[in-house]
């Protein structure tokens, strides 16, 4: 998949919108969404919130996780420990994209931005570390190491890395084999 494949995915996690307008309930594909009441919270898909936040028919709740003092405690836990912590939400980075460039309600929404970006950034040096771990680790005796723990890591973290990640372990698996090859031929000897 591609990044904006999995921004496509993305969009069908439901938000919280405050809608200013009355309407029944709406047959989706996905599922039943409303009523729609003035100023009564109603859960919808993303991908219809930034429709209707566009067409200036409702506000946008940020969630809670998009919240500056819990973003500075989940980087500080992220900073402290060398395996991932669980992410603020499977789809942190795209929906909080989505909601930073469509709406003007996000409390303190520079802050959030960089501190979303800097956890992202954490994440994705740890992904980079644990990757040249396994790549560059010989596990003694010649023997490569064969895992690496990667647990907690959203769709784009994954990926991000798969193409590098697939494509060095192909080219170190033809080294390797390369090397095997020339230490059992008599002629290198």
């Amino acid at each position: 998949m591609d990044p904006a494949q999995i921004e496509f995915i993305s969009e069908k996690e439901s938000i919280s919108i405050l809608p200013n307008f009355t309407e029944d309930k709406l047959y989706l594909i996905s599922g039943e969404v409303g009523p729609f009441q003035p100023q009564v919270p109603v859960r919808v898909p993303l991908w219809l919130a930034a429709n209707l936040k566009q067409r200036q028919k409702c506000r946008i709740i940020t969630p809670e996780w998009m919240d500056v003092e819990l973003l500075k405690e989940k980087k500080a836990e992220e900073l402290e420990g060398h395996l991932f912590s669980i992410p603020l939400h499977p789809h942190f980075l795209e929906l909080s994209t989505i909601i930073l460039g469509i709406s003007d309600e996000v409390k303190d929404a520079d802050e959030v931005r960089t501190l979303i970006k800097d956890i992202w950034d954490v994440r994705a040096a740890k992904l980079r570390k644990s990757v040249n771990k396994m790549i560059n680790h010989d596990g003694g005796g010649g023997k490569p190491l064969t895992h690496v723990e990667i647990n907690n890591i959203t769709v784009l973290e994954l990926n991000t890395i798969r193409g590098f990640f697939t494509a060095s372990l192909d080219h170190l698996h033809n080294l390797r084999n390369h090397a095997e090859l020339c230490l059992n031929d008599p002629r290198y000897n």
